[in-house]
């Protein structure tokens, strides 16, 4: 059994219906009607990494809690619509001093997503058709 299980159904059009784990529901519409497109999703989603990837950063570089941390992300696509650039700014309640930028380095290390989004990493595809 693998980690992390999603099923993600299509039945037409462009808006597709994910079941994660048993647990959470997703829907992504690559039109952007139906709900946020792929691309929204992965900046989302990788804010929503960044953010405790910070947290734990901080805490182990001596700086406890960090209280409100925002992050505004703005996202480049290419002309194909293809994720180009990925921008984060992050606002924190704490103040880092000198050890700001170490902080920034220690949560990228520490993102789970940041680290998946390296070349190389795509999936596995095995075709079943014919399959309904």
């Amino acid at each position: 059994m693998s980690d992390i299980e999603v099923t993600s159904v299509c039945e037409e059009g462009y808006t597709v219906e994910s079941d994660i784990d048993g647990e959470w529901e997703l829907v992504v519409d690559a039109l952007g009607e139906d709900g946020p497109t792929a691309q929204q999703v992965v900046a989302a989603d990788y804010a929503s990494c960044y953010i405790p990837a910070l947290r734990v950063a901080a805490d182990q570089e001596g700086h406890g809690d960090v209280g409100h941390i925002e992050v505004e992300t703005e996202a480049d696509l290419d002309g194909d619509d293809d994720l180009e650039a990925i921008a984060f700014t992050v606002k924190t309640e704490a103040s880092f001093g000198d050890d700001g930028q170490a902080v920034v380095e220690l949560a990228e290390e520490i993102c789970h997503v940041h680290d998946a989004l390296r070349d190389g990493l795509h999936a596995d595809i095995t075709l079943e058709d014919d399959a309904f």
